[in-house]
């Protein structure tokens, strides 16, 4: 049971911005967020992550995740 909750714990801060990014967008949009509402909530939890990443745009969110 402690492997799998350190896999885990392990697996969540080994994501790289993009990966979270896509992840996150992902999660939030199966629970019927609105693009207007996910890109801020996006923004704030990268910024509150432990190796915060560069802060990112709305336009730059959804190239990450649109293309």
């Amino acid at each position: 049971m402690a492997e799998r909750v350190v896999a885990d714990v392990t697996a969540y801060f080994g994501e790289t911005a993009v990966e979270f990014v896509r992840r996150r967008h992902a999660e939030l949009h199966r629970r019927q967020y609105k693009n207007p509402q996910i890109w801020p909530l996006i923004i704030d939890e990268l910024a509150d992550r432990p190796v915060a990443a560069p802060t990112l745009s709305q336009r730059q969110l959804r190239r990450i995740v649109y293309g």
